[in-house]
């Protein structure tokens, strides 16, 4: 696949990807086996955990968590109230599309009271070993704190296309808007209205710029991270891309991210 060849001319000094269809990986550069920091998109395999849990009935999704008046499904949906970082609310619940890495590290807390063990082993034995993601390890934060490979990305990406773990109606349901309407801004990127958002993944919807670029379809979905690494699905073309990098998020990502994934698109449905 012609447009791999991008990833050249990145600042980053270790970038690995890979476009990734339902028959499987379509096309990968890079070192597969390297660990990366995967920093936010750490929330979807969280909120996956979340998902697993759910229909288990270990917890509710519209149970109380987190502020008062809100929800496990407010925490997913970054619509809890609770800031980017700390504990006091800075809106009511469902008023505000406010990111919150504090809204995730509360689910974390929750699923562990709820399963009676450490989050991480809860993670590690409901989606990490499922999907065969050897290489991936929480180091703290339940928002930002996995490490893994670009298998292990690649791992999450078939999961999120062709769901094993989870209903084929739940991941239509954490793929759809939550709470729809709400405004909010997206860090390092500006203020978006609406500021969609699903059960843990953000929602491309009418989002210009977008990270996913200008072909994937409305209904795209999936999270970036400020480590340099990003994951999108697009359902209606049964299409993912997996990024990982060793630079940090920049004004490099916002060029190089949209591009990169225009050019895998049109390669890919040629």
């Amino acid at each position: 696949m012609q447009a791999l060849t991008l990833t050249a001319e990145w600042p980053a000094e270790n970038v690995a990807v890979a476009a990734v269809a339902p028959e499987g990986i379509v096309g990968q550069r890079g070192e597969a086996s390297r660990v990366f920091r995967w920093a936010s998109v750490t929330k979807p395999v969280t909120a996956l955990a979340v998902l697993i849990a759910a229909e288990e009935g270990t917890l509710d999704l519209d149970e109380p968590a987190g502020p008062p008046g809100a929800t496990v499904r407010h925490l997913l949906a970054h619509a809890s109230g609770l800031p980017f970082e700390g504990t006091t609310p800075i809106s009511p619940p469902g008023k505000r599309r406010t990111y919150s890495n504090a809204g995730f590290e509360e689910l974390g807390r929750v699923l562990e009271a709820h399963a009676e063990m450490p989050f991480a082993e809860y993670l590690q034995q409901a989606v990490l070993d499922p999907l065969g993601m050897k290489g991936a390890d929480l180091r703290g934060s339940a928002g930002a704190g996995l490490h893994g490979t670009l298998h292990d990305l690649v791992a999450l990406a078939n999961e999120l296309l062709r769901p094993t773990l989870i209903a084929p109606e739940t991941l239509a349901e954490a793929a759809s808007v939550q709470f729809p309407g709400l405004a909010g801004v997206i860090p390092d990127l500006g203020r978006f209205d609406p500021n969609d958002w699903g059960l843990g993944v953000e929602i491309k919807d009418g989002k210009q710029p977008h990270f996913s670029g200008t072909l994937t379809s409305p209904r795209t979905f999936g999270h970036w991270g400020g480590s340099g690494t990003f994951l999108w699905v697009d359902p209606e073309h049964e299409l993912a891309l997996v990024t990982l990098a060793d630079l940090d998020f920049g004004d490099w990502a916002k060029h190089a991210w949209p591009q990169f994934s225009d050019a895998i698109f049109t390669n890919y449905l040629r």
